[in-house]
């Protein structure tokens, strides 16, 4: 087995998890959606929509940390930074560069959320986000399977 054969293998465990990872993120994505975005929350729908923003901290994490680096090492791309990848799969028509930026920076947020005023700040910048992510999973699924990455 060589090492393209490691990482394909490493890649397509990654894509199994990113799939159970979307699975609970669209049915807290769908459990917010019938809450909607407002002002003032109930304490379940505020532990429902807290359990959205640990959903997609945790799929975009997935996605940014194991799926775009599997994909670039298989690639042979020089991507040293985040930003790198990023502007790659720009390049492939994966996803748009800045969104991949947002997303990013929109984990690092709810991972560091202690620093925030009101978490409820985040609410709509997750349902967004959300949906974006789930759109950018489906397409570099169709890419990698495309390339025969995976």
């Amino acid at each position: 087995m060589n090492s393209r054969d490691l990482t394909a293998a490493e890649l397509k465990e990654s894509f199994k998890a990113l799939g159970k990872a979307v699975d609970i993120l669209k049915y807290s994505l769908e459990k917010c959606g019938k809450i909607g975005i407002k002002a003032e929350y109930s304490l379940e729908e505020l532990d429902v929509f807290e359990n959205l923003t640990s959903r997609f901290a945790r799929a975009a994490d997935i996605y940014t940390q194991k799926i775009m680096k599997g994909i670039a090492l298989i690639l042979r791309e020089e991507t040293n930074t985040y930003i790198d990848k990023a502007n790659l799969f720009e390049k492939l028509e994966i996803a748009d560069a800045e969104d991949l930026k947002l997303m990013r920076d929109l984990r690092n947020e709810i991972a560091h959320e202690y620093k925030l005023k009101d978490i409820t700040e985040l609410f709509q910048p997750v349902v967004e986000y959300s949906g974006k992510l789930l759109k950018v999973v489906e397409k570099t699924e169709i890419f990698a399977r495309n390339q025969k990455l995976v």
